[in-house]
Order: C-alpha cells, then sequence, then structure tokens
C-alpha cells in the first residue's frame, strides 16, 4: 500500500545563506522520503538487487541508490579508518570480470573498511590518501596479493609495514610451477607415455583429501612412469600441508626444510617459487588472508553494479561496520 505523507514546509529566507526549509524530524534534507522508508530501501538494498527494491518500494532505480549513500551517511557512527594495524587488500570483480573493485579489510576486527572502483596503483593511493600519514605510520603489517601495482603501492606509501603475501596466492604459485612441469613433459613426450599424462591435471592439482578412486588411479601411473612430475606433485602436495599448519613456528621451520630440500630435486620451474616462499616464511601470520568477508561477494551480486562501492558501504554501516 502506498502511503504519502502531506506536510507544508516552512520557510526561512537567511541574510547570510538564503532560503532555506525547516529541519523535520523524520526526513532528510532535500529527501522526499521519510528516514524509516528510508531505511526500508536500505535494508532491502542488502538483500536483492536494485530493481527489485526499486520496482517493490515503487520507485525509480536511481532513487535507490541515492536512499542509500543517505542512509550510509546517517548510520555511520565512526572512522572505520582509525586504529588499523593489520589490513588486507584485495580485489572483486563485477560485470563479468571486466571491471574491479580494491577492497581493504581490517584483519583485526573482520571487516571491510573501504573500498573503491579500479585495482591499480592509483586506486591504491586514494585508500592511503583516505588514511592520512599519521594512521598510516601505524600499520605494521599488510597482506597483499602478489599484484605488482598492490606491492608498489604499499611500498611507496607504507614502507614501514610488513608485505604479506596472501597464502592462496603463494600456493598458486607452487601448482603452476606443477603445471609447467606437467606441460613440458607433455612437449617431450610422445605414444603412450604422453597419453599417460594427458587427463591428469586436475588429479595433480587437488588437495589430497579431495581426491577420487579415478585420481588416485592417475596419480599412481605418473608414480610408475614419470618421476620427474611425481616429484613436482609431492612438492606441491607437501608445501599445501606446511601451509594448512595453525602453528606459527612450526610453519616456518617446515618451510625452511622444503626451500633446502626442493633444489635437490632439480625441477627448474619450482625455482622462482622457492625464492617467493623465503619472503612468505619470514612474515607468515596465521589466518592472514587478504579475502573479504563472504557477505562481499552476496552484496556485490545483489546490488546494482553501477553502486557496487555504495553497496560495500551499505554492508558497513548497516551492522557496525560487518556486512
Amino acid at each position: 500500500m502506498k502511503v504519502v505523507l502531506f506536510y507544508e514546509l516552512r520557510r526561512v529566507n537567511c541574510p547570510y545563506c538564503g532560503v532555506r526549509a525547516e529541519l523535520v524530524p523524520w526526513a532528510e534534507p532535500g529527501s522526499r522520503f521519510t528516514r524509516d522508508f528510508e531505511d526500508q530501501i536500505a535494508y532491502l538494498a542488502q538483500r536483492s538487487d536494485q530493481t527489485t527494491v526499486a520496482k517493490t518500494m515503487l520507485t525509480s532505480w536511481a532513487t535507490v541508490g541515492d536512499v542509500v549513500q543517505r542512509v550510509i551517511a546517517r548510520a555511520r557512527t565512526e572512522d572505520l579508518l582509525d586504529d588499523l594495524a593489520f589490513i588486507g587488500i584485495d580485489e572483486l570483480s563485477y560485470r563479468r570480470h571486466h571491471e574491479y573493485v580494491t577492497v581493504v579489510v581490517d584483519h583485526v576486527k573482520q571487516r571491510v573498511v573501504w573500498a573503491a572502483p579500479g585495482k591499480n596503483a592509483a586506486t591504491l593511493d586514494g585508500f592511503f590518501d583516505a588514511l592520512g600519514v599519521k594512521r598510516t605510520k601505524k600499520l605494521q603489517g599488510i597482506t597483499v596479493d602478489m599484484s605488482a601495482a598492490y606491492t608498489q603501492a604499499v611500498t611507496n606509501l607504507a614502507p614501514h609495514a610488513t608485505i604479506i603475501y596472501d597464502r592462496f596466492h603463494v600456493q598458486r604459485l607452487v601448482q603452476d610451477a606443477l603445471d609447467e612441469v606437467r606441460r613440458s613433459q607433455m612437449r617431450v613426450l610422445d605414444g603412450e607415455a604422453r597419453t599417460a599424462i594427458k587427463s591428469t591435471r586436475y588429479s595433480l592439482l587437488k588437495n589430497y583429501w579431495n581426491l577420487s578412486a579415478i585420481d588416485v588411479e592417475h596419480l599412481a601411473k605418473v608414480q610408475r612412469s614419470h618421476r620427474p612430475l611425481y616429484r613436482a606433485y609431492l612438492l606441491k602436495a607437501v608445501f599445501a600441508e606446511i601451509l594448512g599448519r595453525s602453528e606459527e613456528g612450526q610453519v616456518r621451520q617446515k618451510l625452511e626444510e622444503w626451500q633446502t630440500a626442493s633444489p635437490r630435486w632439480r625441477i627448474v620451474a619450482f625455482a622462482p617459487t622457492i625464492g617467493d616462499a623465503t619472503h612468505y616464511r619470514s612474515t607468515w601470520r596465521t589466518g592472514a588472508s587478504t579475502t573479504a568477508p563472504d557477505q562481499i561477494e552476496r552484496l556485490r551480486q545483489g546490488f546494482g553494479v553501477e553502486h557496487v562501492v555504495v553497496c560495500f558501504n551499505l554492508g558497513l554501516v548497516m551492522s557496525g561496520g560487518r556486512p
């Protein structure tokens, strides 16, 4: 049911700021809706797409975005950039991976604190501009993916902070090295030897607890007939097992042992990864990840892509900083 509220606003001609309408307790300045109505739109925007919200509330698509921004300004009661010590930086995609948003996460409070369109160094400069020099100096550790743009921006603007590579991306390097060994074997082998490893890619990349009976059979064939590839698989499996541990001292020790043993196996594709693991070992923090809370992904999918950053902010303020 549509409800229309009529009220005649009194207007004042101020000699300093011109004509102004009186403030009313149920609406924001410049808004044609009550605060309760706007809160309802914001609530629905967290849980549905923008078009559906507009149809449900009998308003326009653009109005939903405007209302959400007013709710954000009204609901935010704290500066989310205060007291940051350990943060994570990551990007999320929308429009079928054609557009990106850079997201900054507070690891201590487990919440998203900043988001902006783009995924380059200039985008991240905006975060550090908002943070300011004084608060930037309080940063102790920053988890990032292995993006050169993010790493360079952090190095330039927060050189005192420890850069911590995200586990997912470091482990991905090992998986890529393993796949390079497999592809190199495919290029030099032929006949039955080549056929034996042709369909093993996913079996080799899986974690051991996810292996099916067919995967186990594939790995057994690799073990019997392709020793270099099987050695590469073992290096990958051991590396993943080490990173799965929760005790930081053990992780550092086992990574050091892994690095010492790896060159003896003479697998060229793993050489760059061994160097990256050195940095990862020295900056390891249990649970450190660049990944934003899962709720962010749901918000991104449910809200209009034109207001994807507004969507993130809405999630922050409507629940005390956590979407």
